[in-house]
């Protein structure tokens, strides 16, 4: 028999028991377009994270508090209270004699709370800055001013709003001059920042700019910083900064070993690694379980091929008795298989990639960098998975086929 005649025969026989083929072919639908959404998502995942940390520049540097080994964050990413850096750590690390190469720095202290103005409120979150946090962060103002050097130190009762929070404070009303409050502490509207978005997977547009020192007195309450940022005038100038810092800092806090750290200094590039490697590594289990999907698929395959055989055992001995050889059946199961394997990879890869194309329009809509990414790997691998599905998981019933004995076969009840 040759292969236009096994196909048809394939075909027909599919097509007459319609429920079953569909459920058979269903879940190898359900595996391969589960391949293809999941290395979809992986790069567009990927390419949001590695685009919001981009954002920030190569060659800014950030200091933690709290030891983490190069692998892993440091312990107050988690949200843990950690408080062995001060503002007095920042003005020594600001410090050009010792530091030639930060061309801005700033101290960081944050916290949530509620800003009002006459009978209009809105929650948000504000940060205690340095007058350098422009220069740090290549941010710019878009109205107004940015609070100078002497408001900073002298602890002036001055803010900067972001742009989605003046608008929700202030509608269509003139926000410049105006006094809000936050925790009943009054503050001067001297600014507006530009609207940019979302960097690092923060709302840079729903927060407020507030002096350093008046958010962390008065309305925290603590003596310590939350953070450090420094920008190093090159890239190249990074890696030696980053050691100077870390000399520094030992002396400033009596550390003799480096492994008794209680800060941590890392930039642009080392974070873009490490979730580089987060990601990899998150897409790869991932892909497995979707690996695992493809093969009970196979087993379901399996199952369905081996009552198919049991239904057809009439029609097997009347083939052979005719002339059939066990190659030609064979041949016929196996082919029977691969083919609904081939048609479930198929429609799989193109319900994968729409459903893929959806979300990375959905994620897209929200203003966030999500690539759509379907490689040619990851449909060859998903047609040669499900192709060799069909094969591996075909071959049994195929042979078992193949074996049965025409006169036991036409028997058979």
């Amino acid at each position: 028999m040759n292969l236009l005649a096994t196909a048809k025969l394939v075909i027909s026989t599919l097509l007459a028991r319609k429920g079953r083929s569909f459920l058979t072919v269903l879940g190898i639908v359900i595996g391969v377009a589960g391949v293809i959404i999941i290395i979809a998502l992986g790069a567009g995942a990927q390419s949001l994270v590695l685009s919001q940390i981009s954002t920030l520049g190569a060659n800014l540097v950030g200091i933690l508090p709290g030891k983490s080994d190069e692998t892993g964050p440091p312990a107050f990413v988690f949200g843990v209270e950690v408080t062995t850096l001060t503002e007095e750590d920042a003005l020594a690390l600001s410090d050009r004699s010792r530091m030639p190469h930060v061309s801005a720095l700033s101290a960081y202290v944050r916290g949530t709370a509620t800003v009002v103005w006459r009978d209009e409120n809105v929650d948000t979150n504000f940060t205690g800055v340095w007058s350098t946090y422009p220069a740090v962060q290549s941010a710019t103002v878009e109205s107004g001013r940015f609070f100078d050097e002497r408001e900073q130190t002298g602890g002036a009762n001055v803010i900067v709003l972001g742009s989605e929070v003046r608008r929700l404070l202030f509608g269509d009303n003139e926000a410049l001059g105006q006094v809000v409050k936050i925790k009943n502490v009054p503050f001067e509207v001297i600014g507006i920042m530009e609207s940019i978005g979302s960097v690092a997977f923060e709302n840079q547009d729903d927060m407020v700019l507030i002096p350093f020192v008046v958010a962390q007195r008065q309305i925290l309450g603590i003596n310590h910083a939350h953070f450090i940022r420094a920008k190093v005038d090159a890239a190249e100038n990074v890696d030696p900064t980053i050691q100077d810092m870390e000399l520094l800092l030992r002396e400033r806090h009596g550390v003799k070993n480096p492994e008794e750290d209680d800060f941590s200094v890392r930039n642009a590039a080392e974070a873009i690694e490490l979730l580089t490697t987060i990601t990899n590594g998150l897409r790869l289990f991932l892909t497995a379980m979707a690996g695992i999907a493809l093969i009970v698929g196979g087993i379901g395959i399996m199952n369905i091929m081996l009552v198919t055989v049991a239904e057809r055992t009439r029609e097997i001995g009347l083939r052979k008795a005719l002339g059939a050889t066990r190659e030609n059946v064979r041949n016929q199961f196996l082919f029977e298989s691969s083919f609904i394997t081939l048609l479930g990879g198929l429609i799989g890869i193109v319900g994968g990639a729409v459903i893929s194309f959806l979300i990375a329009l959905l994620a897209r809509s929200f203003g966030y960098e999500w690539a759509y990414v379907i490689s040619p790997i990851s449909i060859a691998l998903a047609v040669g998975v499900s192709v060799l599905t069909g094969v591996i998981f075909g071959l049994y019933p195929a042979f078992k086929a193949a074996k049965l004995n025409p006169i036991d076969a036409l028997r058979y009840e």
